[in-house]
């Protein structure tokens, strides 16, 4: 641990290993798509080598995180918490009724592995792309390679139940994963007490809320630290609708001492509320889009490592770094400092009431909040 009473967390968005990432890796999976304009999975490949040069595959496992390994055995952050978007199977039963599908081979799952998360979020919009069937070879394979999981299992129960990961401290880090429809994941993927599915939040109610809160009070000890990690919004913009902010305080208000939002495929505001801090959106972490033209003005190549620092005792926020990279041959590389500077001027932009620092190397800091600051 970090020393001090102080736990640090590493989180990051979407990590797509999936489709154009599979097939670059040592098994690739059947490349067959039913998307509108892509048959082949295989054509991501020649995206990104079009616009940034050849990708020598078959590549090792390490190689789709590239220097975020470097930074994280630097970091050594106390807990690893990452979204993992994608199924993990063998399957051709491709969910009906949607545009895109992940899978990348289970032989594949050392690509995952080797950056050793401590829990891999399941609940979002493309673990059950190639059905319940699907799923369930994804949580078995996750489980044979001895990675938590959670936001997705083979009922409600498993599916709401948090991960928790113990600390040298005694008490434990406890991540509860949740889906919001508005990420995109269909009604019929709902976990019940009957089906297999992921942890599907119906609405960002203040009822809704209210439920979440008295899970996480049912499973929370003296010691503990509570992350929520949703997966809601849409793809692009910035605007953050007023009742995610709402969720994310009641959330906060009933115990959460961080909100892991995901979904978007850049990153978007960072808040602060009763000293705890909200990530309303990550972005994507690993994928396969380098190539894919048509919202250029959010810069989606940029890619933030986020580590937070936590008080062990009370969850406060005692800081923030967030290290900005760049995706070129599906591979994590340092971002150039003019790209860390845009990234720290449009957070700063978006992020109201937020003092983000550009540092040296181009990491964006937030220091701890004052005992008054948020709402």
């Amino acid at each position: 641990m970090a020393g001090g009473g102080v736990v640090t967390l590493f989180v990051c968005g979407d990590v797509m290993l999936g489709r154009g990432v599979d097939q670059i890796l040592a098994r690739p999976g059947d490349p067959a798509l039913r998307e509108g304009y892509v048959a082949d999975a295989r054509a991501y490949v020649r995206m990104a080598e079009s616009v940034n040069g050849p990708i020598p595959a078959p590549v090792p496992p390490s190689w789709p995180w590239g220097e975020a390994l470097r930074l994280l055995d630097a970091a050594a952050p106390d807990v690893r918490i990452v979204n993992l978007e994608t199924s993990v199977t063998r399957s051709d039963a491709f969910a009906p009724d949607k545009e895109v599908h992940y899978r990348m081979h289970p032989a594949n799952v050392p690509a995952l592995a080797v950056a050793r998360p401590d829990v891999c979020v399941l609940a979002n919009n493309h673990v059950l792309d190639f059905g319940r069937a699907g799923l369930a070879e994804t949580l078995r394979t996750l489980d044979r390679a001895g990675l938590r999981v959670a936001g997705a299992g083979r009922d409600s129960d498993e599916a709401f139940a948090p991960a928790a990961v113990p600390l040298r401290t005694g008490g434990r880090v406890l991540v509860l994963a949740l889906g919001a429809s508005s990420s995109g994941i269909p009604p019929g993927w709902a976990a019940t007490g009957a089906l297999p599915g992921v942890a599907r939040l119906p609405d960002l109610s203040a009822a809704t809320a209210a439920a979440v809160v008295r899970r996480i009070r049912r499973v929370r000890r003296a010691g503990d630290l509570v992350v929520v990690s949703v997966h809601w919004g849409s793809n692009w913009g910035y605007r953050v609708p007023r009742d995610q902010t709402r969720f994310a305080h009641a959330l906060v208000d009933g115990g959460a001492d961080l909100v892991h939002g995901h979904s978007s495929h850049h990153p978007r505001p960072v808040e602060v509320y009763r000293q705890r801090l909200i990530l309303h959106g990550c972005g994507d972490f690993i994928d396969d889009y380098e190539g894919i033209s048509g919202h250029q003005q959010y810069r989606d190549g940029l890619r933030l490592a986020h580590l937070v620092a936590v008080a062990a005792d009370t969850g406060r926020l005692l800081g923030l770094r967030m290290v900005p990279l760049r995706a070129r041959r599906m591979r994590l590389e340092p971002a150039p400092h003019e790209d860390a500077a845009w990234m720290h001027g449009t957070l700063t932009r978006v992020s109201a009431g937020v003092d983000l620092a550009l540092g040296p190397g181009g990491t964006i800091t937030l220091g701890p909040p004052t005992a008054g600051a948020g709402p």
